[in-house]
């Protein structure tokens, strides 16, 4: 069914992550599996109608899975039957009239600003090279809003000391790079000379780069002593970025180019929460509210 081509498509032209493709992967083949329970007399692609995809959808909709877990396996199939067509593999495209059920909106949650002050100022982080490591990881991603895959990456040669700014890559391979005050600049600078770091910023105590798992853990044991929220993954801290700097006047543009999104839309979804504030300054001031 040509996926080990659609694979490496998506690998070596549109240059996703390892994470992207293994989820494209898993997509396809739960549908070929449900194509296979459904009618295992099916063994061409040109055997399956918008009307079997119709019902792989419902099927989905039947599992009670998300509107946005769906979305995402329908627009896994969307590309690879455009795949499919661009290559002659079919004439026609068989989910075009497919129509994705809507997604529910949902809003950002983040820290409140006070939490996050008293986090970096009043919580005790434990002696030595690994309490100024996690007090690092979790200033860093609050000051600059990166991704969790970014911050594991960043090298010591990613950063400029003398313009202040760090320079990551992003989803797609595209680098970008990050305005960094004088004192996290600083604080780094201290950080890499008294640990005698040479590769990667950060590390275990072996010098070995970071992996996700440890980073969750200290973002989470960090996040829990100010804050009650239920998922304190490090994405988190990167809504809290996004949220805080709105509230603070910074403009949405600027924003999305800090974070990396492609597109403004992904971005708008933070303004939510400044109306929610705005709404609340406006109840509270003004007298006829």
């Amino acid at each position: 069914m040509h996926i080990k081509e659609f694979i490496f498509f998506l690998s070596s032209e549109k240059r996703f992550s390892a994470h992207t493709i293994t989820a494209y992967k898993n997509d396809l083949l739960q549908f070929f599996s449900f194509l296979n329970q459904e009618d295992p007399s099916i063994n061409d692609l040109k055997q399956i109608s918008f009307k079997i995809i119709r019902k792989y959808v419902a099927f989905l909709l039947d599992s009670h899975l998300k509107s946005r877990t769906v979305n995402r396996k329908i627009s896994t199939l969307r590309s690879y039957f455009k795949f499919l067509v661009r290559m002659d593999y079919l004439s026609s495209n068989p989910i075009l009239k497919i129509i994705p059920p809507k997604s529910e909106k949902k809003i950002p949650v983040f820290v409140d600003q006070d939490s996050m002050q008293a986090l970096l100022n009043e919580v005790s982080f434990e002696k030595g090279f690994i309490g100024e490591r996690d007090k690092l990881i979790i200033e860093l991603f609050y000051v600059t809003g990166v991704r969790l895959s970014e911050l594991i990456n960043i090298r010591i040669a990613d950063i400029n000391f003398d313009k202040c700014s760090v320079k990551v890559l992003g989803k797609r391979n595209k680098e970008r790079i990050i305005p960094l005050s004088n004192s996290i600049t600083n604080e780094i600078s201290s950080f890499i000379l008294k640990f005698d770091l040479s590769k990667y910023l950060f590390t275990n105590l072996k010098k070995q780069k970071v992996y996700n798992k440890l980073v969750y853990r200290v973002v989470k044991k960090y996040i829990s002593k100010i804050s009650s929220i239920d998922k304190n993954s490090p994405h988190i801290l990167r809504h809290t970025f996004a949220t805080h700097m709105l509230n603070n006047g910074a403009d949405i543009n600027a924003i999305k180019e800090l974070l990396g999104h492609a597109n403004l839309s992904a971005t708008q979804v933070y303004t939510h929460n400044t109306i929610d504030k705005l709404k609340m300054i406006y109840k509270q001031a003004h007298p006829r509210a």
